[in-house]
């Protein structure tokens, strides 16, 4: 049996019509990318800040919300630059040591060694090892003296992530600022109060959804920046560890326990691998501390601190972390699991509706 579907012109224009808005509409959502990223960072910044500056705003004798702001944005921009501060040049110190030191430990293992040494002089490959340890000098020596070019090569790059921040940090001072107001200009729009009051408390649930998540991630995050830099301070007592290491530790496990789930432990890997340059016994004797820790702080220290405010399985906040960190990449991972806890509170609140 033979089915005959007509389709009248305008029909058909209106089908491809569609088709081609909505190709348009991704098109212009992936060009305009990155400043989607900004506005969203921007956004999901001052709802984390809001907290601090509400209770500023009540406490100073002015109740000016722009002071309010202000303080709490010098305050956050100088922890932001004190964390850069630390955390950048002993970095760059350490490798800029471990690369010229690559030759001395090579030849040092191969004299330590005796099974090396006596495969070295029955093959008499000695002028062999000397040539590679040449070669790896000058590599050496020249990786150092390249760092400067290398960086001179990537001034656009820091120039575009310089100019992201600072539109980042404009919008989240702007945004704190008239926040309020736009609010206010919002619920004024509404005819219907019942529609405005059940929007306003989904707005507020998912106001507390955001900030909970960030007051309860910075407590674990900074617990685990703290014990991080604690325990590189008393490996140094014991290891040939600078001491020094120990601030840039906390801030970079603080900085990478922001991403949830494997953040800290990504952040411990990074550390041991400084530490290995200096010390390979205390390189391991740190990552198996860190993942005991981590043991810790998955089963008391974080559900004691995020309990009920996030509710969302291990699987949904896996998912929203990957698919965030893939997509926006160190922002999106840290701003996933808060997203991921809107969205469910939107979805709940449509399938209430609905049942109703």
């Amino acid at each position: 049996m033979k089915v005959k579907i007509n389709i009248d012109t305008r029909t058909f224009v209106r089908f491809w019509l569609v088709v081609i808005g909505f190709a348009l509409l991704a098109l212009l959502i992936y060009s305009a990318r990155t400043a989607l990223i900004i506005i969203g960072a921007a956004l999901f910044f001052s709802i984390a800040l809001s907290p601090s500056v509400n209770y500023l705003a009540k406490i100073l004798p002015s109740k000016s919300r722009v002071l309010s702001t202000t303080i709490a944005y010098i305050v956050v921009v100088i922890a932001l630059g004190m964390i850069v501060f630390l955390v950048i040049p002993p970095i760059v110190d350490q490798t800029a040591k471990f690369v010229q030191n690559i030759p001395d430990v090579i030849n040092s293992t191969t004299n330590q060694s005796s099974s090396i040494s006596k495969i070295i002089d029955y093959y008499n490959l000695q002028p062999d090892v000397d040539k590679f340890l040449i070669v790896v000098k000058n590599s050496a020596t020249q990786f150092v003296s390249g760092v400067g070019p290398f960086l001179i090569n990537s001034i656009g790059s820091v120039l575009a992530v310089i100019t992201a921040t600072i539109l980042i940090l404009v919008l989240t001072f702007l945004m704190l600022v008239e926040g309020p107001m736009w609010m206010n200009r919002l619920w004024s729009l509404y005819s219907n109060k019942k529609r405005m009051e059940q929007h306003r408390n989904l707005l507020d649930k998912m106001y507390k959804v955001v900030t909970g998540y960030v007051t309860g991630q910075l407590s674990v995050s900074a617990i685990a920046g703290t014990v991080a830099g604690i325990s590189v301070y008393i490996l140094s007592l014991f290891f040939n560890v600078p001491a020094s290491l120990a601030i840039p530790t906390a801030a970079t496990v603080f900085i990478l326990s922001l991403i949830p789930m494997f953040g800290a432990m990504i952040g411990a890997v990074f550390v041991s691998l400084f530490l290995a340059l200096n010390n390979i016994t205390a390189a391991i004797i740190f990552i198996i501390f860190f993942i005991l820790y981590q043991q810790l702080e998955a089963n008391y220290i974080s559900p004691k601190i995020q309990s009920k405010r996030i509710d969302l399985s291990v699987l949904t906040i896996l998912i929203a972390v990957t698919i965030g960190i893939y997509l926006f990449g160190i922002i999106g991972g840290i701003i996933s699991i808060p997203v991921a806890g809107c969205i469910k509170i939107l979805i709940e609140d449509h399938l209430d509706r609905a049942e109703k």
